[in-house]
């Protein structure tokens, strides 16, 4: 038996497979390793950026690894403290390789808005994400520096000396980074400049921006909801000697105008809508690039340039206006939920029904949301406007979303890895997805139909954001607003009205046919709605009703004369 001071020893001595390194050396060799594996995706639109080796400004190149090296070794610094360093920087490796996989499979940034709607997206939605190249890169570029990292040990040192060099390195870090910005000013400025989109891909310093506005926005005091439109009220013009009033307004997901044979698309995507009488508005630009952005601004007054994301929680909009001027309003959700938009109103989660014609592994397909409609209708009898949310073309996994009747271009990618799959069978899963959704809105309208005799009604369908399929090497959606390609905001809109709500409301056909080539935009869904459910309020903006220049002269004439008027 070993004497005990043998044994204290043995049990005080460091492992023969560890190392003992001081924690800024520790930091230091993290920030080496996320700067050469991590950020990939950054390196090479760097490059580009710089125009490779024709920049001739060889002190710039050399220095540009050399200045990414120290800013990742400060922001380390200053997240990573004493005891908790390995921790910190454990959780930086992992989430820097998670974050380059993604940017790097798919050509997204990160900033907030990325954030949110990552953090908004359900269970279903992230599981098909995963995959086991995924799992593969984290175990290699998140899990090979962590075992790393697990074997190293801080050098014991008083607290004192501790900070003093935690402090001076990052001190030395400092005046490093500040003399390689002010001798290369110029080709410095010029990069970030004209290549905004780097802050956005810098890994971790993009997602712990992200992180911050994400939870600076949610963390503060939650403000007074504002009241819009405290004066709707319904026109008299269209009093009680008429059939109710019912608009159906079906919120598509990912769902890019181009592709949409209704407005040109050589492929027919749309061919039950081509018999129903539709009218196609084939310049239709959206909100936002995801649909955390676009569900809640497009049911708002004030537009993209003028959103904000708090207004989704502090704002009324258009369904409680709606809904303060007598309209019924219920929102049916097979998607994610409503973001805000329906929180004070009605509404209802089909996408887990238990329905064996089209629901099945946990998810429902978009007729879901026609499931028992017609009992609601039955029982109308006053105006009425009903959402539904549709899960559309959701990606990357497009063939699960529409049944496989509806499988008509082949061969179709059947992998959440979008870059393994060609091009076209990319686009062939993605278009079938779009001819389901024209089958669902063929539908939508057969039942408006069917209910002619006794409703009033219309239909109107637009997307919340396009998809980019691969174009310039990018993969669904998100890209900032400024950035994005026309693929992620170039949206459908769809409308149909019955005969008897056009006669009701003095609308003329023709006219609405003539403004299929019209821009328009998200902006004008909240005023053309109010407008088409005759409801008057001060926030209301007839420059952006859609409808408004359609109605008849003498129409337009009497409902100027009646605005005053309530009915409720």
């Amino acid at each position: 038996m070993l004497p005990t001071s043998q044994t204290r020893n043995l049990a005080t001595a460091p492992a023969a497979w560890t190392l003992s390194v001081s924690r800024p050396l520790m930091t230091l060799l993290t920030a080496l390793w996320l700067l050469l594996f991590s950020n990939l995706p950054f390196w090479r639109d760097v490059w580009q950026g710089v125009d490779g080796l024709d920049n001739g400004n060889w002190l710039f190149l050399l220095s540009l690894p050399l200045f990414a090296w120290l800013w990742l070794y400060l922001l380390l610094s200053l997240l990573a403290w004493g005891r908790m360093t390995k921790a910190v920087l454990g959780a930086m490796l992992l989430v820097s390789a998670a974050a380059s996989y993604f940017m790097g499979r798919y050509g997204i940034v990160i900033d907030s808005s990325m954030l949110t709607n990552v953090l908004q997206t359900d269970g279903a939605e992230a599981a098909e994400l995963l995959s086991w190249r995924l799992l593969v890169w984290l175990a290699l570029v998140g899990g090979l520096p962590l075992l790393a990292l697990s074997r190293l040990r801080s050098r014991p040192r008083g607290w004192r000396r501790e900070l003093g060099i935690k402090l001076g390195s990052m001190v030395l870090a400092l005046v490093c980074l500040l003399g390689i910005a002010l001798s290369q000013y110029q080709s410095y400025a010029s990069l970030l400049r004209n290549h905004h989109e780097l802050r956005l891909l810098l890994t971790p310093s993009n997602v712990l921006a992200a992180l911050h506005g994400y939870l600076r926005r949610e963390l503060q005091a939650p403000p007074r909801l504002q009241v819009i439109g405290a004066d709707a009220h319904r026109l008299a013009s269209v009093g009680a000697a008429r059939k109710p009033r019912l608009t159906v307004l079906l919120v598509g997901e990912t769902a890019r105008a181009a592709n949409f044979s209704l407005n040109g698309y050589a492929r027919e995507t749309s061919p039950e809508l081509a018999k129903a009488g539709v009218i196609s508005f084939s310049h239709v630009s959206s909100c936002g690039t995801a649909t955390a952005v676009s569900v809640p601004c497009m049911f708002l007054e004030v537009g993209r340039d003028q959103y904000q994301e708090s207004m989704s929680r502090n704002r009324e909009g258009l369904l409680d206006v709606l809904q303060r001027a007598g309209v019924r309003v219920l929102w049916r959700d097979n998607n994610s939920g409503c973001k805000g938009a329906c929180d004070r109103v009605p509404s209802e989660d089909v996408s887990h029904l238990e329905l064996a014609d089209l629901c099945a592994d946990g998810e429902c397909h978009d007729e879901v949301l026609l499931s028992g409609l017609q009992g609601y209708l039955d029982k109308l009898d006053d105006d009425a406007v009903v959402v539904l949310h549709m899960k559309g073309s959701h990606g990357p996994a497009y063939y699960k979303r529409y049944p496989a009747a509806f499988e008509k271009f082949v061969p179709v990618c059947r992998s959440n890895e979008l870059d393994q799959c060609s091009s076209q069978s990319i686009v062939n899963a993605y278009d079938n997805s779009l001819a389901y959704t024209d089958h669902v809105l063929a539908q939508t309208v057969a039942l408006l139909e069917r209910n002619a005799a006794r409703l009033d009604t219309a239909m109107l369908y637009v997307s919340d954001h396009g998809e980019s399929l691969g174009e310039g090497g990018l993969y669904l959606h998100g890209l900032p607003y400024a950035m994005a390609p026309d693929e992620q905001t170039h949206v459908p809109m769809i409308l149909w009205v019955s005969e008897g709500l056009l006669r009701q409301e003095g609308l003329q056909a023709h006219c609405l046919t003539g403004l299929k080539d019209q821009r328009l935009s998200h902006d004008n869904l909240f005023h053309s709605v109010l407008g088409l459910m005759a409801v008057q309020t001060s926030t209301y903006r007839p420059e952006r009703d859609l409808f408004r220049q359609c109605l008849a002269p003498q129409q337009a004439a009497a409902q100027m004369d009646s605005a005053a008027s309530r009915v409720n």
